[in-house]
């Protein structure tokens, strides 16, 4: 079974080198990019050249003079770009993308991983998600302009908004029009959730190429909306590619950000407050955290600490205040930049089966306990992925059915822990695709333009 990227080393992607910056010159307010001439001192500056109204931007590909960056501004003041460098790089005239995805990081961080890649070949994007949400959050990048649109969760079960959000995701895809309108872009690649549904559905009725992608075996309803527009339909497992259209699916895996390799062990258990003298168990219910797992091992915490450090992502508002200054108990709402060094210093992680995580532990080769959502409050998604794991020898598997006392749970993890290096052997096997090259293959060759070289 293949399921990783190809390195496992190498520097972090994205950062623009000799002060040359891709896409938006300077940012201001989320969605709005300021003008050049009120861009920092940066030497080379490209992209946009002008600003208008939140969501809108004047790229040099639609200026009156293509590549002329000394006209005046939207807001009608002098550029000084000429000043600073006559030469201005610009986005490619056809390289213009919209990105959509949201609800959870799962739909969320995929994005992240490709933004890079794409900045980096001059693409100019686009974000569309929704207003307050978690992908609002995770993308106040200056180089991508992001856009909100009203939001519908579809759900499966009953709820009394399900009366009310059919009406947000027609007002979405309303909005969703009008921005692909203004935008104009080639290609429009999805990353699922429900804020993407409107956006799929608006590119196509502009007859916008689609590209979405499925991490999970079975796909999920917003992308089982989407597919019969998609011209192409990435997934993270083989099996998947039974369950799309013929014709459209690629087996490409999951994207994973190059920064992950880069942590490091000293840094993590110092973040922590950690002397190193015993192995490090990292918990995590995902980028929500969860309730279950979160009672669950502090129900048995002392027991847990009597053989590890324990580093806990809880979750925003779920931190114990109770536990605060437990010798070997370090808790975390969420992570973004110390996640690399936390991985690095973990030695068996106890998480949630969302796609996203354990893709991530397998192209780190971090042996893990799962313990997906139940059946019972999912469509049982994370119990076919954990299944799958287990089934390859990557990790080994816990429904919380099983767990009857603290126990079950503290054996199955000094069990886990104990076969560690077994699984670590079974994910070295591991062989797959570049999932970052090939999706950004699929894109390109839906986009219709051929890549430089």
């Amino acid at each position: 079974m293949n399921y990783t990227n190809e390195k496992k080393t190498g520097p972090a992607g994205g950062a623009p080198e000799s002060g040359i910056t891709d896409g938006i010159v300077g940012a201001g307010k989320k969605g709005v990019a300021n003008t050049a001439d009120e861009a920092p001192e940066l030497g080379v500056t490209g992209g946009i050249v002008g600003a208008g109204k939140k969501g809108e931007a004047y790229t040099a590909s639609w200026a009156p003079e293509l590549g002329k960056a000394d006209k005046k501004s939207k807001t009608g003041e002098k550029s000084k770009a000429d000043e600073k460098n006559k030469t201005v790089k610009m986005c490619h005239p056809c390289k213009r993308i919209i990105l959509t995805g949201g609800g959870s990081a799962g739909h969320v961080i995929p994005n992240l991983t490709l933004i890079p890649r794409l900045l980096e070949d001059n693409w100019e994007i686009h974000y569309v998600g929704g207003k307050g949400s978690i992908e609002s959050s995770l993308i106040p990048i200056k180089e991508v302009i992001y856009h909100e649109i009203s939001t519908g969760k579809l759900r499966r079960y009953f709820d009394a908004r399900n009366f009310t959000d059919p009406f947000k995701v027609v007002g979405g895809a309303a909005q969703s029009f009008s921005i692909i309108s203004k935008v104009k872009p080639t290609v429009i690649f999805s990353k699922g959730g429900y804020v993407a549904v409107p956006v799929v559905l608006a590119g196509k009725s502009r007859r916008i190429p689609i590209v979405i992608h499925e991490s999970d075996i079975t796909p999920g309803l917003a992308n089982k909306i989407s597919m019969p527009f998609a011209r192409k339909i990435c997934v993270s497992f083989r099996q998947t590619l039974e369950l799309v259209p013929k014709g459209k699916g690629v087996y490409t895996g999951t994207p994973i950000r190059k920064e992950l390799f880069e942590g490091d062990r000293k840094m993590g258990l110092s973040i922590c407050g950690f002397e190193g003298k015993k192995p490090v168990l990292l918990i995590t219910g995902g980028s929500l955290g969860s309730a279950n797992i979160n009672k669950l091992v502090r129900g048995a915490i002392y027991a847990l600490l009597e053989v590890f450090d324990i580093a806990h992502i809880c979750g925003k508002g779920n931190i114990d205040g109770s536990l605060s200054g437990v010798k070997g108990y370090a808790q975390f709402e969420y992570i973004t930049e110390q996640q690399p060094h936390l991985y690095k210093a973990a030695d068996l992680a106890v998480s949630r089966a969302g796609s996203g995580s354990i893709f991530e532990f397998l192209n780190l080769r971090m042996p893990a306990l799962l313990i997906p959502i139940p059946r019972t409050a999912s469509r049982g998604d994370q119990i076919l992925n954990a299944t799958e794991f287990e089934k390859a020898g990557y990790s080994k598997k816990l429904e919380e059915e099983e767990i009857t006392s603290n126990d079950v749970l503290v054996d199955k993890i000094i069990e886990t822990y104990e076969d560690r290096q077994t699984m670590i052997e079974c994910m070295e096997r591991d062989v797959a695709p570049d999932a970052n090259g090939e999706i950004l293959r699929i894109i390109y060759e839906s986009a219709g333009i051929t890549p430089e070289t």
